[in-house]
C-alpha cells in the first residue's frame, strides 16, 4: 500500500498546530462529506482519508510517532523494544525523511540468523471519536449510527453516560499487520444540558414557581419531571426555598438497570406583581390581625 502523508491530506505544514489540524479536519470532512457527494467515490476515498489523518495527528502521542517512524509509527514500540533487546548499546539515529521499510521488514517480518523467516503480528490502529448528544438522549439506552472513518457502525449507547466518560468497542479499529487483530474504537461522550434540570452525580434539581395562596394556604400543583409531569401536595405555610425530594425521579445510574437517583425541587414562591384594590383591602385587613 502506497504511503499516504496525513499532513498532505490535511493540507497542512509539519508545524501545524493542534488548533489548526483541528480547523483543517472540519473544513475537509464538511466538503468530502459522503452525505454532501452521494455516489462519488473519490470523495469517498478522500474522506476515509481525512479521517485517517485526523486520528493520528490529532493525538499528541500518535503524532509524535508519525513525526518519527512514518507509515511504520503504529510499530514504533515494537522497534524500540526489539533494539533495546539487541542489547548492542549503541544509539541508532534516524532523520525524519528515513524510509524504514527495510529496516522493519528485516527486524519484524524479515529474516533470521538462520536464513529463515518469521512474521509478526501487529495490532491494528485504534480509532478514537467523539460523539456530542444532550442529556435528553442519555437518559435511556439507545442505538446511535455513527460514521468512523468512512464506516457506519451502529452502537448502542447505555443509559446514564457521564459527560466526557469514554467507552471502548474492541475491533472496530484499523486493519492488522500480517493478520494481526484489529485496533479498537474508543468514543469519548460530550454532552450538553439544555434542560430546566441541574444534574450532579445521579441526582436532579429544579425550580418550581409556586404562587403566593398555595404557599400559604397549600393544595396540589403539577410539577415537572425528567420524564413527564407529577402532581405535588403542598402542605400549607411553605416557606420560600423548601425542597422537597422525589425518590427515584434522578438520571439513570450507568449500567445499573432500574436504578435511578432523585429529584430535588426547590419551590420559589411568586409574589404578585399587581394587586387589584380589593386584594389590597383583604391584605391591609390580614395585616391588621397579624399585629393585634
Amino acid at each position: 500500500m502506497a504511503f499516504i502523508d496525513y499532513y498532505k491530506v490535511l493540507d497542512l505544514d509539519k508545524k501545524a498546530t493542534e488548533a489548526e489540524i483541528k480547523k483543517a479536519y472540519r473544513k475537509l470532512a464538511r466538503k468530502h462529506h459522503p452525505d454532501l457527494n452521494p455516489n462519488d467515490k473519490e470523495s469517498e476515498k478522500k474522506f476515509k482519508e481525512i479521517n485517517e489523518a485526523n486520528e493520528v495527528l490529532s493525538h499528541a502521542e500518535n503524532r509524535k510517532k508519525y513525526d518519527a517512524y512514518g507509515e511504520n509509527w503504529q510499530h514504533a514500540e515494537q522497534f524500540e523494544k526489539s533494539k533495546q533487546q539487541q542489547g548492542n548499546g549503541q544509539q541508532a539515529s534516524y532523520g525524519n525523511d528515513t524510509d524504514f521499510s527495510d529496516f522493519f521488514e528485516s527486524m519484524f517480518g524479515g529474516r533470521t540468523s538462520g536464513g529463515g523467516s518469521r512474521t509478526v503480528q501487529f495490532k491494528g490502529q485504534d480509532f478514537n471519536a467523539e460523539l456530542q448528544l444532550d442529556l435528553k438522549d442519555v437518559y435511556t439506552a439507545h442505538k446511535r449510527t455513527l460514521t468512523i472513518n468512512g464506516k457506519n457502525i451502529r452502537i448502542t449507547i447505555p443509559a446514564g453516560v457521564e459527560n466526557g466518560q469514554q467507552i471502548k468497542i474492541s475491533g472496530l479499529g484499523g486493519e492488522g499487520s500480517n493478520n494481526g487483530p484489529k485496533g479498537d474504537l474508543y468514543i469519548t461522550f460530550s454532552i450538553e444540558n439544555h434542560t430546566n434540570f441541574k444534574l450532579e452525580k445521579h441526582n436532579l434539581y429544579s425550580i418550581v414557581d409556586l404562587d403566593l395562596y398555595t404557599a400559604i394556604l397549600g393544595g396540589e400543583i403539577t410539577a415537572e419531571t425528567f420524564d413527564g409531569k407529577v402532581k405535588l401536595t403542598v402542605k400549607p405555610a411553605t416557606q420560600n426555598g423548601m425542597q422537597v425530594k422525589l425518590k427515584g425521579k434522578g438520571f439513570p445510574v450507568y449500567k445499573k438497570e432500574g436504578e435511578f437517583g432523585d429529584l430535588y425541587l426547590t419551590y420559589q414562591i411568586q409574589i404578585p406583581a399587581t394587586l387589584s384594590e380589593k386584594e389590597r383591602e383583604l391584605f391591609t385587613e390580614l395585616a391588621k390581625l397579624r399585629t393585634s
